[in-house]
């Protein structure tokens, strides 16, 4: 085997994998097979026999089989046969339907097999179970190390749940000292995937442990040496997470289209004007979870489009489907605080976002307003809120706009405290609506047993206390 130098960086969260992996230098490059020629199993293969991989194929369809072993592309993708027969003629490619030969055969084995939908609409572990009790029965005759790798798009907890545990059934050996596993989800689009194989628009790896991370990121090492690292169950919802998403930029793209239409504009002018923002519109910015939005834009003017669209008879369903979705946030934050109740609640931030003294649609007020309806001793505290003249206005203007909050409004001055120590020093539950380094350092010398619901994300790394509880993580 050739030895090949990588770069390797350190996983998110591990600092024992991390040192680990920061002290592997070298890795020996593998041969690897790869289980499922479909779509993401024949690109990765061709690509990987072009970067000086012995490849060995797997699948059930003989036609599939003798196609790559001819060089020819068992589906439509540019670039694909070019690759194939090169890598064939070179030697470099073969194909089988023994799954057992071939991982016997090589030291890694990525698993692309199908997970179609079943009836009831979940994921369809079927090839998934038959390959990985396959690859078990190739590891029995094993005595050396060998690396599984997950590409498929599978619910959370499959890789540990499913296939580490179909494999160690199958074999009798051990995740770990026998055998390592990586979930390595793949970004690739259709008709362009042989260029986004070898500029992808970030690598992410799940491992068991160290040196199958190091394995997996050697293999990645000549197109992307900033492998991004991360637990397994992470980098299978990160699979999920990117596809949903997409697949809400296109209905969002095509409402917006649809209301232009019905109002005479052309949509492609209005969104090739909205994506040359990347400071907001295309960026991390309002994708970290945290508490719901409010403030005097947003709500306002998603209501607004969905009026617009229901007077002009266009059906805007993902639109019509934003204000529900932030209210059954706020729901959540308070079906958090019911079991507490009985015990004196404060609020660390009141208007609906740090550095601004904006109390409309403040998502804050609705969960103090319910905890004042359902009987709780509240209190709070902003810096940010003056009482006088100016603030009195928004006061008002809240009162009258929101019925269920008026109570709240009369009694805002008389249960805002002087300070955040103050407050945590009064409480027995603190919630935190502003993730500000003042709020940190307030709760930090909170007495024991005083509860924290954090709404807006407070800590990078989150404590081990029984006492904080995250309203999403």
């Amino acid at each position: 085997m050739e030895v090949v130098a990588v770069e390797l960086r350190a996983p998110v969260g591990d600092a024992v994998a991390s040192q680990k992996i920061a002290n592997a230098c070298v890795v020996d490059r593998p041969s690897i097979s790869v289980v499922g020629l479909g779509y993401v199993g024949a690109v990765s293969m061709a690509c990987l026999a072009d970067l000086g991989f012995r490849m060995v194929g797997v699948d059930l369809s003989q036609q599939k089989v003798d196609s790559i072993r001819a060089g020819r592309a068992p589906i439509v993708e540019a670039r694909l046969g070019e690759l194939l027969e090169q890598g064939v003629r070179a030697g470099m490619i073969d194909a089988t339907r023994n799954i057992v030969a071939a991982v016997l055969d090589t030291d890694v084995t990525f698993l692309s097999v199908g997970t179609p939908t079943a009836a009831d609409g979940s994921c369809d572990l079927t090839y998934v179970r038959a390959a990985s009790r396959g690859i078990g029965q190739a590891i029995a005759m094993k005595s050396s190390y060998h690396v599984v790798v997950l590409r498929c798009s599978v619910p959370p907890g499959t890789t540990m749940d499913v296939v580490a545990r179909e494999i160690e059934t199958a074999s009798g050996k051990q995740l770990g000292p026998d055998f390592g596993i990586c979930f390595n989800p793949e970004f690739l689009r259709e008709g362009v995937a042989v260029a986004d194989f070898f500029a992808p628009p970030k690598t992410v790896v799940g491992a068991s442990d160290a040196r199958a991370a190091a394995t997996v990121t050697g293999i990645y090492s000549t197109i992307d040496k900033n492998v991004v690292f991360t637990s397994i169950a992470a980098a299978e919802m990160v699979k999920y997470a990117d596809n949903v998403w997409h697949a809400a930029k296109v209905a969002f793209g095509n409402e917006i289209g649809r209301l232009c239409k019905a109002l005479d504009i052309d949509s492609h002018d209005v969104m090739n004007i909205f994506v040359r923002d990347t400071k907001l519109n295309l960026s991390p910015y309002y994708l970290k979870p945290g508490f719901a939005f409010g403030g005097s834009c947003l709500p306002k003017e998603v209501r607004a489009v969905s009026h617009l669209a229901e007077q002009l008879g266009v059906e805007l369903p993902l639109v019509a489907s934003l204000m529900p979705s932030n209210r059954s946030h706020i729901d959540e934050a308070i079906a958090m605080l019911r079991p507490f109740v009985g015990r004196r609640i404060g609020f660390l931030g009141v208007t609906f976002k740090p550095a601004t003294d904006d109390l409309r649609e403040s998502p804050t007020l609705d969960v103090m307003a319910a905890m004042l309806d359902e009987g709780a001793t509240i209190g709070a505290y902003d810096g940010n809120l003056h009482f006088g003249p100016m603030l009195q206005g928004q006061i008002d203007y809240v009162r009258h706009a929101v019925p269920r909050q008026a109570r709240l409004m009369d009694r805002l001055e008389a249960i805002s405290v002087a300070s955040a120590e103050a407050l945590v020093a009064q409480s027995d539950v603190v919630v935190v609506s502003h993730a500000t380094e003042a709020f940190r350092k307030a709760l930090a010398g909170r007495r024991a047993g005083v509860h924290v619901i954090d709404l807006a994300r407070l800590y990078k790394d989150l404590p081990d206390d029984p006492t904080y509880h995250g309203i999403a993580w």
